[in-house]
């Protein structure tokens, strides 16, 4: 197996993920509720984007321990990880999530979203909502309620898809017209600037799939 991990850019098996995340805490806290993993598997990455129900301390450590729980079963489905997740956060803080693996062996995308993080597909050659795909929130608390039947959608990946993953501190207009472009890192920060609510803890994580050797 050949695997490259570099900082914000993972190889599987000849194809790659660029990717790029920022992220605001909602003032005056210092620490931010919502937390991101990019965590490479034998066959892919695994994204994940975690919004600890409320803000500051409290929501953070609900999301890093969800975030813990996925990279130590990063291989595992969508599905079975979601269910660890709100197993490990019963008791604690709630949380919202969307897990997507993108498996580079077979080139194809599974993603589940509960709760309110919203996540898009924008096809190659195009940054355009109308193309775009857009994952299918259920409803619900990690930790707290799930929906009673919990389905994880799977889309084929091509050359330059890029996905886009945000929580409810960004607003969802993001999605709704052209999304700036340029590469993963530039377009998370681009978003966040102009779409930042104000709200509530942000944060923007950005992937690219490639095939062969990036440019």
């Amino acid at each position: 197996m050949t695997a490259v991990e570099r900082e914000h850019q993972v190889e599987r098996h000849g194809d790659f993920l660029a990717w790029g995340v920022a992220d605001a805490p909602l003032p005056p806290e210092a620490q931010s509720g919502d937390m991101c993993l990019v965590c490479g598997t034998e066959d892919g990455v695994l994204i994940a984007v975690i919004d600890g129900s409320g803000h500051g301390a409290e929501a953070a450590a609900a999301s890093e321990i969800a975030a813990n729980l996925l990279r130590a079963h990063a291989d595992e489905s969508p599905v079975t990880l979601v269910l660890r997740c709100h197993e490990a956060l019963r008791g604690a803080r709630g949380a919202a999530m969307t897990v997507a693996f993108l498996n580079l062996r077979d080139r194809t995308m599974t993603w589940l979203g509960v709760g309110n993080v919203e996540a898009v597909l924008f096809h190659a050659g195009t940054l355009d909502y109308q193309n775009a795909e857009r994952v299918l929130l259920r409803s619900g608390v990690v930790g707290y309620r799930l929906p009673p039947r919990l389905r994880a959608e799977v889309v084929p990946l091509r050359h330059g898809d890029t996905l886009v993953v945000a929580t409810d501190g960004v607003q969802p207009e993001f999605a709704e017209g052209p999304v700036p472009d340029g590469d993963p890192q530039q377009m998370a920060e681009r978003i966040l600037a102009q779409h930042l609510s104000g709200r509530d803890d942000a944060l923007v994580v950005v992937g690219r799939y490639l095939r062969g050797t990036p440019g």
